[in-house]
């Protein structure tokens, strides 16, 4: 917020929010490579989307200066900017929406989801702080889009899809695009996946209700947690939790967002 009230209202009409004041509101959603990037199967070939992807990240940018005191800074780390600009999300939403892929809202890609808009991952990857050779774990695959920024970053990513149709979608997509460091696994996210444990960070892109303990306990003392808390139709607030090095854990609100909610048997 700022107390410049226009500004205010200014940035939240960017993230898709009602201005303060307006009733409850808030987003609606939803590293670089130790070593040789491996080839991309979509790099070298003409793009048709560089114009759009160039847009999306100027927006991305501008969104982050109105943000500036929500997030601490008026710019979004250099690497994560790259990587946006880079990472074709029109190969990532349904063939009918790739016109308005590069527009900064959230997308449907079916079974009642959506694919989260450029700024928030773009902001949520950032928040990670992941720096090269980490290992990243995600909670809610969706349609891929997440794990492949994530996956240019980090030196392996992981993924946990509860809905399986989309789960199999997204882990033929990473496959097709070439992003092999990427690991799709069909299943519930809230328990994390302990055999890959720890992760330098972790990413939950539907909101909770908590924070999970299974999560905090595979989070390396160091590491960053970003995940939306709250519950459904009332304001959530993205959160980074941070692990000390004496395994004790601070959390920080950073923004009003709305995500689907996090589901499984928990």
């Amino acid at each position: 917020m700022t107390i410049d009230g226009k500004r205010t209202a200014g940035w939240r009409e960017w993230i898709g929010l009602p201005a303060l004041g307006a009733g409850a509101g808030a987003v609606f959603v939803l590293m670089y490579f130790l070593g040789p990037v491996p080839p991309r199967a979509w790099a070298g070939t003409n793009d048709d989307y560089a114009k759009a992807r160039q847009g999306m990240v100027e927006t991305i940018a501008a969104i982050a200066v109105e943000t500036e005191r929500e997030i601490g800074r008026r710019a979004l780390d250099t690497a994560v900017m790259d990587v946006m600009a880079k990472v074709p999300r029109h190969q990532f939403v349904p063939e009918d929406l790739r016109g308005k892929a590069y527009r900064n809202r959230p997308l449907p890609i079916g079974h009642g989801q959506t694919i989260s808009q450029p700024y928030i991952v773009a902001l949520m990857t950032d928040l990670l702080r992941m720096t090269p050779g980490a290992k990243v774990l995600e909670i809610g695959t969706g349609s891929g889009y997440q794990a492949a920024v994530l996956a240019e970053l980090a030196a392996r990513a992981f993924t946990i899809e509860i809905i399986e149709p989309l789960g199999q979608l997204a882990r033929k997509r990473l496959a097709r695009l070439g992003y092999g460091n990427v690991e799709v696994r069909i299943g519930d996210g809230y328990y994390g996946w302990q055999e890959h444990a720890p992760f330098d960070a972790i990413i939950i892109t539907a909101a909770a209700s908590h924070v999970p303990p299974p999560l905090v306990r595979q989070l390396k003392p160091g590491g960053r947690m970003v995940i939306p808390v709250g519950q459904r139709f009332l304001v959530q607030f993205l959160t980074v939790v941070e692990k000390h090095l004496d395994g004790g854990v601070t959390m920080r609100e950073i923004l009003p967002v709305r995500f689907v909610p996090l589901t499984g048997g928990h």
